[in-house]
């Protein structure tokens, strides 16, 4: 493979640290490689050097002639006055850019939300972000750079991100860096992966599950490794084999070897311990909606809504913005009144809720962390039965990446992760049964994350998380909702479910837009007979009396689970799974139902 760019022996150092020593490595034609490591080890540092933005201290980064890099910064920079439509395509003439096939996908893929002509002052942090990332697409280069590329962006649009990426630069075809947390993304889009630590660079091949093998064979060889990261490295890696099913489908590295390293490690959660000590500090009740409505003036933002949530349940909620994810997580924390239908608390409800704000820090913005936790109390339980431990706050910072040092720092002086994790730490020390998350991963790096995973993992209550983090919601969740139309629906396929009914939703929404513009659907309906056209009409019939006999039963059995002995822990699996199953048949129905209302139309 030709060679694009490379480094030769490079050195950094800060005024208190030493970031790299003798580091030299090369980026090669068709190489799509992710950079992971804890924050602060310098991955930022070495993609600005390698892509020209910073100069290394001694070594130098050589550029093969012609090369040309394109490179997306973490802050969003664009001129006040200047239009989305001049930030992406700048001067170029609309029949050129509009010509342009890989141009084309880019907006549509990217920007479909956003108008052309308004600026860029007016946007969103998401809608920024995607402006930048499409300007950088747009562009001609052989060479992306890209640090956090998905940073206040959807599951829908690193979703399409990581497809285009993959479509765009195929073996042989340019070259890709990307610094990033998230590791869905790092396992579907790379094929080679640079762990930064210890002012070296360590290069692995593959992409995040290959990365997390051959970093568990290491640790494990190397006698002077920590024992608690080589335990979590391989907690992960029992996850990724056994967890999600698009990765156990087409695992990306050595099967054999993977299976034999993860023999003795447990399931990542005892399922059924965690739930009876949940039901012991909660009861049988938690929060209950029913036919919950939620109106801002004239818009209807939640309609009907039904859910029961059940002690030690674990849900995950996916939706677009402005869907009401936030309305929902209010209901339940009890910071929002409904305006039609009930919410029912239990008398033992007590809620907490990370937010993506960190204003509950404030109060503590002079003192050393060592003395925010010295007014804590002094342990906390995580777990049940044998496996019960009983840890300290000192031990939880631990945990959670603080070392002694940083117990005598300020809280203002704290990096942005690190008070997201001392946020975490107060709100579990309180002591909720209902545990709120919304976006925790911001400011995480993987290693963190994987911690904070852990930790969760012996969290005994009901979790409720909300995040584009999709490695993460499916790692500590076992079911998934979404918030579509106003209504909470069930996904049992997961994230892919949820990915296939809005392109479901979008294309019948261009179509009907499409049809409207004709001003007639007659284009459309000649297509089939007037037989098909009746069979098709006779079947939409048929599905919906079905659809609505099963949205009865599964109502009827939610009502039946709630009301069922919690310590019947057989019996609740049994009625759950049964829940699933219609679910599931549920969602096969109406993906039918809506391919026949797209062939009627």
């Amino acid at each position: 493979m030709a060679h694009l760019l490379g480094a030769e022996t490079l050195a950094l150092e800060y005024p208190t640290t030493k970031v790299f020593d003798s580091v030299s490595l090369g980026v090669n034609e068709g190489d799509r490689i992710g950079i992971v490591g804890r924050n602060g080890d310098g991955k930022s540092s070495l993609l600005a050097m390698l892509a020209g933005r910073k100069q290394p201290d001694s070594g130098r980064v050589t550029v093969r002639g012609g090369v040309r890099v394109g490179v997306l910064d973490q802050a969003d920079r664009f001129d006040d006055d200047e239009t989305v439509g001049h930030a992406v395509v700048g001067d170029r003439p609309e029949h050129e850019w509009a010509g342009d096939p890989r141009v084309r996908d880019v907006i549509g893929g990217l920007l479909g939300d956003v108008e052309w002509t308004a600026p860029t002052a007016s946007l969103s942090g998401g809608q920024r972000r995607r402006v930048s990332l499409a300007r950088l697409l747009a562009g001609e280069y052989d060479v992306l750079a890209l640090d956090e590329p998905t940073n206040h962006l959807d599951v829908e649009a690193i979703t399409w991100l990581a497809d285009h990426l993959k479509r765009r630069w195929p073996a042989n075809a340019g070259g890709l860096l990307v610094v990033t947390h998230d590791r869905w993304f790092l396992d579907e889009v790379c094929t080679v992966t640079w762990e930064v630590h210890d002012r070296i660079v360590e290069p692995f091949e593959g992409g995040y599950a290959a990365y997390i093998l051959q970093r568990v064979e290491r640790d494990r060889q190397a006698a002077t490794i920590e024992a608690r990261r080589q335990n979590l490295a391989r907690k992960e890696l029992a996850w990724l084999r056994r967890g999600a099913p698009a990765r156990t489908s087409k695992p990306k590295f050595r099967i054999d070897a993977a299976n034999a390293l993860i023999a003795d490690v447990p399931p990542v959660r005892d399922t059924v311990a965690l739930k009876s000590l949940a039901t012991a500090r909660l009861g049988k009740d938690v929060v209950d909606l029913i036919d919950v409505s939620v109106s801002y003036g004239d818009r209807d933002v939640l309609d009907g809504v039904e859910w029961r949530l059940a002690p030690g349940e674990r849900t995950g909620i996916l939706g677009v913005n402005g869907a009401g994810k936030s309305t929902l997580l209010g209901l339940i924390a009890g910071t929002v009144e409904a305006t039609g239908g009930k919410v029912k608390r239990g008398k033992t409800v007590k809620v907490a809720t990370l937010t993506q704000r960190l204003d509950d820090l404030d109060r503590y913005l002079d003192d050393p962390v060592r003395v925010v936790i010295s007014q804590l109390q002094t342990t906390y339980t995580f777990g049940a039965g044998s496996k019960a431990q009983e840890l300290s706050p000192s031990q939880l910072l631990e945990r959670l990446g603080f070392d002694s040092a940083q117990l005598s720092t300020p809280v203002r002086d704290l990096s942005g992760g690190q008070k997201r994790r001392l946020q975490l730490l107060l709100i579990l020390l309180d002591a909720p049964n209902v545990l709120i998350l919304d976006e925790p991963t911001n400011d995480l790096d993987t290693d963190m994350l994987a911690a904070l995973e852990d930790l969760l993992d012996s969290w005994p209550g009901t979790l409720i998380v909300v995040s584009h983090d999709r490695y993460f919601l499916e790692r500590v969740t076992d079911q998934q909702f979404a918030v579509m139309n106003g209504n909470l629906r069930h996904l049992p396929g997961g994230v892919d479910e949820f990915l296939k009914l809005r392109a479901a939703q979008q294309k019948a929404t261009a179509s009907a837009t499409s049809s409207g513009s004709r001003g007639s659907s007659t284009a459309t309906t000649a297509t089939i007979s007037g037989a098909e056209l009746r069979a098709a009409n006779k079947e939409l019939a048929s599905l919906e009396r079905r659809i609505d006999k099963l949205h009865s039963k599964i109502d009827d059995a939610r009502t039946s689970l709630a009301d069922h002995d919690q310590a019947d822990y057989q019996g609740l699996t049994a009625e759950t799974e049964r829940i699933r199953e219609m679910e599931s048949e549920l969602a096969e129905l109406e993906e039918r139902w809506m391919e026949l209302g797209e062939t009627i139309e």
